[in-house]
């Protein structure tokens, strides 16, 4: 049983799964390795002066593991909700997990068959978002959304920072309390 699994390791869904694995959260990446990120060229994320698309993912998924997410190449196909919480089916056997996050870009079928309320997107080309409050919870108790499925902004530093923002409520949720993650500079 992992505490977090997240669908999508573009950079909402890697980036909350650095902040799942680095506060000890057992966490599964279930990609299908289809992210529109994939395409990109990156040159307005902070702190980076310019990146591919593809090398942008590869960093987000390598930075994950090295907290210890564990990454598995997957399709999810369908979700159900267990005692302890859901079972998520793929085309590569079948994960438990506390908690689901959502991070799938623009794909919604998923998230429309198990019952989730979505919206009209607001971004060019995004017809379908998944309906989420402000802590990126959805209409489901436990399974949450981040990214552009989420409503958010397409651009990578935005999805990445509300996978961030998923994650710690996320964690917050699973402690009990209010979780930060602040690293002090190493001398």
């Amino acid at each position: 049983m992992y505490d977090i699994a997240i669908i999508g390791a573009g950079p909402a869904g890697a980036s909350a799964a650095i902040f799942a694995a680095k506060a000890g959260k057992k966490t599964v990446v279930l990609d299908n390795d289809k992210s529109m990120t994939k395409r990109a060229w990156v040159e307005n994320h902070y702190g980076v002066p310019e990146i591919s698309g593809p090398d942008l993912i590869e960093t987000g998924k390598k930075q994950a593991a090295k907290f210890g997410a564990e990454l598995v190449t997957a399709q999810v196909t369908d979700i159900q909700k267990t005692d302890g919480g859901f079972r998520l089916d793929t085309d590569n056997g079948s994960y438990e997990a506390k908690h689901v996050i959502f991070a799938t870009g623009v794909a919604t079928d998923l998230a429309e068959k198990i019952g989730l309320r979505t919206k009209p997107g607001t971004e060019p080309r995004i017809k379908t978002v998944i309906e989420v409050d402000a802590n990126g919870k959805t209409n489901i108790d436990g399974i949450w959304a981040a990214g552009t499925v989420a409503g958010v902004s397409v651009h990578t530093i935005i999805t990445a920072g509300d996978g961030a923002k998923v994650a710690i409520n996320v964690i917050s949720e699973l402690n009990g309390e209010r979780y930060v993650d602040h690293d002090v500079l190493k001398k």
